[in-house]
Parts: structure tokens; C-alpha cells; sequence
């Protein structure tokens, strides 16, 4: 018997001469699909200059670096032919490693997924790799010929659908304490009654005419100005499932669409101490689709600006005030409300005459923000703002005396061949400072008297 591989079809055939003996004969067409998806495999990859398992923004740098260096208007005309083929494959490359759904399909299949008519009119459904699985325990990409191992069987896993992410807003005081929440939300499920099909039990579709029964269609993407190049997307008229019901046959209650929407309470749980950026994920909880494995929502948390409370890593600081006498003579009181709603007494006695100057830094260990599964905590920052009292306070001369007496003496003097005593604005706004003319105007002294400005001679 000698079993032949095509492109369209396979059979079993009887060999002359050796009937009791099996043979494997590859027609040598089939050996040309092969080498053709081979090379191109390997080629989207070395096109761009990149790894196979590159990422997104990997991919992106390589194309806009490759699409620079290959377009058409950058070479004389002589190259010019050899440049629109480089850029067409740079383009394609792109448009393939770019697509996550695509990607899938490339890691999976290889350049033969993309090829015109799916493998030059191969059942959709058909995949080379798997016909020879089964049939001879090869490899995938022909590699079992050259001695591969067995692939394993068993169905393919499903493939994933896509996650939705959303920012979700949090206060300090949330991130502080933790915070479980609830709410409502709409997502697409498959339909119970159809259990996905989209048309009645014993109904049968027929071929999508928009994209041939492909489920994938080719349009246009603008990659720049002035520049477009082809993209493969899922069919819109049959969702990628290659077939439509007609009205009669359609599920009543999805409508033939093989989702219906649903609404349903999901809880969302933020440990203590997370922090900006963090993302909490729903697994499997986005939109369901037929044949797909659903993925999940994921909110990324966003820090509300803290009125008091500014936090750096596991730290936090607060500016409080205390009275002039306080920072000479110390204190003991309740100086801050904390984030979940204790009270912070510090107790700060006067020793060895030191006092607090304004902008001074208190440290409290172990009040910061928590960490995460732990019982540890950073620590709290204090900075010191120091209230001078008010001009009413200074009225009287007795209180200005006293104070002569009790504070220390001023400096020396400054010394000094010439003094001019000036006259200054009080209360001035620093932010006034560097906003003066720079003094290159001038004025006319015959101007203020009246006359008129004089040339100079020459």
C-alpha cells in the first residue's frame, strides 16, 4: 500500500510489486507547501530582526526601524523594485506579530494560516500538521520527517479571548485600610439555548458570502501618512465562523449573534497596602465567545490625591502645625489624624535647649503605609510649620520688651565703608522674583522737559 499526501485530498493506493509492504510516498507538491510555509515562518521573524518571542513594543521599535530603512522613497530607482518587496514583508510581518489573534494563529499554524485561499483550497478546518499527526506520529511543521518526535494528541486549547482593563480610582485611605467592593457589570455569554451555534437544533448554515467561508476577510490599514498595507480581520457578516444561519433558522434568542448579554454582581477586593499601578484581575470574567476561552477584566488601580497625606513607597509625610512657644518649649498633644482615623500624640519635651525650627522633621516609626501579607508598616514623616503670632499679639510694648529680654541677642552688626538706608515692601511674593525689566531702557532728559530728542553727530 503507498499512502499519498496532496494538498486537496489523501488516499490509499496499492503499490505493484510489493503489496504486503507499506511505503510512505509525499508527492514532492507537498514537499513544496511545506518548504514554502518553512521559510516563510522563519522568515517573518528575520525580517524584522527580532526573537520569536518578542514583544509588542520589541515588534513595533523593529518595524518602524525596518519600514524607515526599506521604504520605496528611500532608494535610488534601481532599487527601487527590491525595496516595495522588502517593504511589503516588513508591512506584513508587522500587520501578523502586532495582532494577538493573528500571532496565535502564526505560532500555531505557521505563514501557511495566511496564505491565499487557507492553503490553496484546503479545508479551513484541515490542518497539515495534524493530518500527519495522525496518520504517521509526526511533528508539527513536517519536522516528524526528519525525525521529530510524536506530537502529542488530544485537542488544542482553546484560544483565549481578549482582557478588558479600566482604571479603577482609590484613596489613600482605601489603600491604607483595604477595601472589598461590589458592583454591577454587563458582559456577553454564551447562549443557553442555541449553547453557542447561533441557529436553531436541527438547522444547518451555509457558507458565508462575504468572506468565502474563511471567517477572515482582507482590508486596508494605514501604518503612516500616505501609507497603507493589507490587514486580515475577522469576517464582520459572520463573526469568523465562516457560516450564517438564515433568518428562519437563527436562535430566537440570541438572534443568531451566539451571545446574549447578561448582567451580573462581581466583587472586587484591594489588600492593604497597594499601591498606584497595582492590578486586581477577574479571572475569566470578560466576554465570552463560542470556541474561546474568555478573558479576564483588570483594573488598574489609580491614587487619589490625599489632602494631607502624601506617600512615597511604604512611607508617608504630613505637614502639622505647632505654636512658636511650642517649638522653643516643647509639646505634648495630639498632633495629626491618621488615615484610619487615630489620633498621633507626640510628646516632644525641651531638652538641652535645643527647639524646633520651622521645616524640622519628626520621624514616627512603623505609622507609614503597610505592606502587603505582612504586619510590618514604613514610617510616618512630620514636618514642622511653626505659627508666629499675629500682629494684634505684638501691639504692646510690655510683651515686645519682655520678649527683648527673654530672646537671645542679635549679631554683630555688619561692618560696613558706606550705609544707605533704603525703603522696602513688606510681605513681598518671592514668585515676583526674576520678573523685572532687565534695564536696558532709557530716557530722554529733553523728553521730560519738553523738547524733543537730539541726534548724535556723526
Amino acid at each position: 500500500m503507498e499512502t499519498v499526501v496532496t494538498r486537496s485530498k489523501t488516499w490509499l493506493t496499492e503499490r505493484s510489486g510489493s503489496p504486503t509492504q507499506r511505503h510512505i510516498s509525499v508527492r514532492s507538491a507537498t514537499f513544496r507547501v511545506a518548504r514554502k510555509s518553512l521559510i516563510l515562518t522563519s522568515r517573518i521573524i528575520e525580517v524584522l530582526g527580532i526573537e520569536r518571542n518578542a514583544s509588542k513594543a520589541e515588534v513595533k521599535k523593529a518595524y518602524h526601524k525596518a519600514a524607515l530603512s526599506s521604504h520605496p522613497d528611500k532608494v535610488g530607482e534601481s532599487e527601487r523594485a527590491d525595496a516595495e518587496i522588502k517593504f511589503k514583508s516588513v508591512s506584513k510581518a508587522y500587520e501578523i506579530l502586532s495582532d494577538d489573534d493573528k500571532r496565535e494563529l502564526y505560532d500555531t499554524q505557521g505563514m501557511s494560516a495566511f496564505e491565499a485561499g487557507n492553503r490553496g483550497g484546503m479545508d479551513a478546518e484541515v490542518d497539515l500538521d495534524d493530518l500527519l499527526a495522525q496518520m504517521f506520529g509526526m511533528g508539527g511543521g513536517m519536522g516528524g520527517m526528519n525525525g521529530g518526535g510524536p506530537r502529542p494528541s488530544g485537542p488544542r486549547k482553546p484560544r483565549r479571548g481578549e482582557d478588558e482593563e479600566h482604571p479603577y480610582n482609590v484613596t489613600l485611605e482605601e489603600l491604607y485600610k483595604g477595601k472589598t467592593t461590589k458592583f454591577a457589570s454587563k458582559k456577553n455569554v454564551i447562549c443557553s439555548l442555541c449553547k453557542g451555534r447561533g441557529g436553531k437544533e436541527k438547522s444547518k448554515p451555509r457558507e458565508c458570502v462575504a468572506c468565502q467561508g474563511r471567517g477572515m476577510q482582507q482590508g486596508l490599514k494605514s501604518v503612516g501618512p500616505g501609507l497603507v498595507t493589507q490587514e486580515t480581520v475577522i469576517c464582520r457578516s459572520c463573526k469568523g465562523t465562516g457560516k450564517i444561519y438564515r433568518d428562519k433558522d437563527r436562535c430566537k434568542k440570541c438572534k443568531g449573534e451566539r451571545v446574549v448579554e447578561e448582567k451580573k454582581v462581581l466583587e472586587i477586593y484591594i489588600p492593604r497596602g497597594s499601591k498606584e499601578g497595582d492590578k486586581i484581575v477577574l479571572e475569566g470574567e470578560a466576554d465570552q465567545l463560542p470556541d474561546q476561552e474568555p478573558g479576564s477584566i483588570i483594573f488598574s488601580l489609580v491614587e487619589t490625591e490625599h489632602s494631607t497625606f502624601r506617600r512615597a513607597g511604604s512611607d508617608l509625610s504630613a505637614e502639622v502645625q505647632i505654636s512658636l512657644s511650642e517649638a522653643l518649649c516643647g509639646f505634648s498633644r495630639t498632633l495629626i489624624k491618621h488615615l484610619d482615623g487615630r489620633g498621633i500624640h507626640v510628646k516632644h519635651p525641651q531638652s538641652d535647649g535645643e527647639s524646633l525650627k520651622p521645616r524640622s522633621v519628626i520621624k514616627v516609626s512603623g505609622e507609614g503605609m503597610p505592606y502587603k501579607k505582612s504586619e510590618l508598616r514604613g514610617d510616618l514623616y512630620l514636618i514642622i510649620n511653626v505659627d508666629f503670632p499675629g500682629a494684634d499679639w505684638l501691639k504692646q510694648d510690655r510683651r515686645i520688651e519682655k520678649l527683648k529680654e527673654l530672646l537671645p541677642e542679635p549679631a554683630d552688626p555688619i561692618q560696613a565703608e558706606a550705609t544707605d538706608e533704603v525703603d522696602y515692601v513688606k510681605m513681598a511674593n518671592i514668585d515676583d522674583f526674576g520678573a523685572g525689566n532687565e534695564g536696558d531702557q532709557w530716557e530722554d532728559e529733553d523728553e521730560d522737559e519738553g523738547g524733543q530728542p537730539q541726534c548724535a553727530q556723526q
